[in-house]
Formats: C-alpha cells, sequence, structure tokens
C-alpha cells in the first residue's frame, strides 16, 4: 500500500478514536515517525498533505533535513545527549524528549543564541522500566518548576512510552495515567507552563491513546512499513 493510502487509512482511524472520545479529532496531530526512512519517503508523505515528522538520531536527522525540499515541521523525539543539542537548535519545533534539568539548560542556552524559544514535552517514565528514559512521576513536578525559570524553553505538556504489550489495550493504563499526571501539574499553576500536548501512542495502540488523551500520535511502521536501513 502506498504512503498516500497508508497516511489516509491512519488519519480515519485518529479521527474514529476521537469522536468516540468525545473529542475533535482536529485536537489529534500525527507525527510521522521518519527515523532510518529515507528523504525521499517523507517528501512522499509531505506530497500526500503529512507535514509533522518526528526524527530520533540527531545525525541522520540533520542530514535528511538538508535533503527535504518540501515545507515540513520537524519535531525531535528520541533520547537526546546534552552535547548534540546545538546540531537541533533552529531545525526542530520541539523535542519531546526531555528527562532531565540539565537537557532543558542545554536547549535553553542553545535557543538563546538564535533569541528563541524551543517547546519541549517532559518524558515521563510511567513504568519505571530501566530501559527507557524519563523522570519518575514523584519528581515530575519538582522537574517542571525548575524548568519554568528557562527563558527560552517552553514545557507545553508530556510524552511516554508505556511497555510494549501485544495487545493496546494493556497500554492504555499508561496513557491514562499520563493524562492524569498532566492535569496534576496544570493543577499547581506554575507560570509560563501548560499541560496541552500529550504525545502517547504509536502504531500499535495510538487509537487507545487517543482515546484516553492524546494530542500527538508518534506513528512510522504502520504509515511508511518496515525501516528501509538502519543508521
Amino acid at each position: 500500500m502506498a504512503i498516500a493510502d497508508n497516511l489516509t487509512h491512519i488519519l480515519a482511524k485518529i479521527a474514529a478514536a476521537a469522536r468516540r472520545a468525545g473529542r475533535d479529532p482536529a485536537s489529534v496531530r500525527l507525527v510521522a515517525v521518519s527515523k532510518t526512512i529515507p528523504a525521499e519517503a517523507v517528501e512522499d508523505a509531505a506530497r500526500a498533505g503529512q507535514r509533522l515528522f518526528g526524527e530520533n538520531y540527531v545525525q541522520e536527522f540533520t542530514a535528511k533535513a538538508r535533503e527535504v525540499r518540501d515545507p515540513v515541521e520537524w519535531h525531535f523525539i528520541g533520547h537526546l545527549q546534552s552535547n548534540k543539542v546545538k546540531y537541533l537548535a533552529g531545525l526542530v519545533t520541539c523535542i519531546h524528549s526531555v528527562d532531565r534539568l540539565s537537557l532543558a539548560e542545554e536547549i535553553d542556552r542553545q535557543w538563546a543564541k538564535l533569541d528563541a524559544v524551543c517547546d519541549i514535552l517532559v518524558q515521563v517514565n510511567i513504568a519505571d522500566e530501566e530501559t527507557k528514559s524519563g523522570t519518575s512521576a514523584s519528581e515530575l513536578t519538582d522537574l517542571v518548576a525548575a524548568m519554568a525559570t528557562l527563558p527560552h524553553v517552553r514545557v507545553r505538556g508530556l510524552m511516554t512510552m508505556p511497555p510494549f504489550f501485544d495487545d493496546p489495550e494493556e497500554a492504555r493504563p499508561y496513557f491514562r495515567e499520563l493524562r492524569r499526571l498532566a492535569d496534576a501539574v496544570a493543577a499547581e499553576n506554575i507560570p509560563g507552563i501548560s499541560m496541552t500536548e500529550l504525545s502517547m501512542g504509536m502504531s500499535g495502540d495510538f487509537e487507545a491513546a487517543v482515546e484516553e488523551g492524546a494530542t500527538l500520535v508518534r506513528i512510522g511502521t504502520a504509515l511508511f512499513g518496515e525501516r528501509v536501513y538502519r543508521p
């Protein structure tokens, strides 16, 4: 199936899931995960109407961003080392995977050089998996409050990656918990902080994520097929 057909199918599923939850389908955006996908496939998706793409690897992304000529928006969604932030400055509009204050401080430094502000999402490791990045639920509010003092960083919400399950219903409690955590942070009324974005849900479980409040779903395989190559 062509990328354009896949895109139509996915968007229909997102819209249906949003309606089941009594939500406006326009409140959910598809982040097309283009890691290990060549620039030509990104341009195919862009020509089909997709405008928002998510990348995981800094070196691969910066090379690809130079190749893609279509007007697209880039988010960075992968684990990020502080010493790589400088390569993203000015290229991405949002970083989903901010899990520590030192990383937010480096983003603030790099975007200050551009006299700009970077939107970020705080990654939460809800399942406390050792193999995954993310702050703990117990440390979340204090971390967000510290990030709120950075003038070139704007916390827009939260991100999580639940454990992998064959049955997407098993991921639902983790999505529900991220929504609860966002509501709890919002209730603190921290100046400059909004919890308008929830980045959660991937190819196998995005419908459950949308039903639980996702505003950004990160979908790669269902759109592009299996990865073409690995960096």
